[in-house]
């Protein structure tokens, strides 16, 4: 039998890209099992989307917790689940280094914009898109990145474009991103699982 890939995902809100990548895994029969969904917060809806497929949740507070702390209980928490791949799609919370370089090349996150234009602190969701479209721009797109020290920073494993229209609102441009955002991911992770990229991952430049 093929070797199957344990991912897990790290969550902070709707978990609307980590159901969509899960659905694809299981329909496209890619090489991969979400074995875990690990949110930073409770009562989220991608805590319950997860549940619906059958997918172990837990959650690892950030808030009010010592960073150190944190960052090893995330580690035994994705550990003792025999994670390989951790992937990020809507974390909000910034990871210690000590995670990062525990993790590296083998997390990865999703950015809903062509790195490196409008990444760092603070640049998340419709903060995104509201400077994509305050800069003029006339393509944005999503960005799959290795997780770094660097907050974005990271170099990227995948991309892909998507024109901006003239009525665009920051509304709009995510929801027409967001199918593109998914199906990105998707064959990242397949690109992982089938051994198209190795792990752990490290950048040819």
């Amino acid at each position: 039998m093929p070797r199957t890939l344990p991912i897990a995902f790290l969550v902070s809100g709707e978990g609307t890209t980590m159901d969509g990548v899960a659905e694809r895994i299981e329909r496209e029969r890619i090489p991969a099992q979400v074995v875990l969904v690990v949110a930073n917060r409770p009562g989220i809806p991608a805590l319950d989307r997860a549940r619906r497929r059958g997918i172990p949740t837990t959650v690892v507070p950030s808030r009010g917790t010592d960073r150190e702390a944190w960052a090893a209980s995330l580690t035994r928490t994705l550990d003792a689940a025999g994670v390989e791949l951790v992937v990020l799609a809507g974390f909000l919370a910034i990871l210690p280094d000590s995670w990062v370089d525990r993790w590296h090349g083998r997390a990865i996150n999703l950015h809903p914009s062509l790195l490196p234009r409008h990444g760092g602190p603070g640049m998340y969701g419709d903060a995104v898109h509201r400077a994509v479209l305050d800069a003029g721009e006339a393509v944005t797109g999503a960005t799959v990145h290795l997780v770094t020290r660097d907050v974005d920073g990271g170099p990227a494993i995948a991309q892909e474009r998507l024109e901006v229209r003239p009525t665009d609102t920051p509304e709009s441009l995510r929801a027409r991103l967001h199918p593109v955002e998914v199906e990105l991911l998707a064959a990242t992770v397949r690109r992982f699982a089938i051994g198209a990229l190795p792990l752990p991952w490290r950048s040819a430049g």
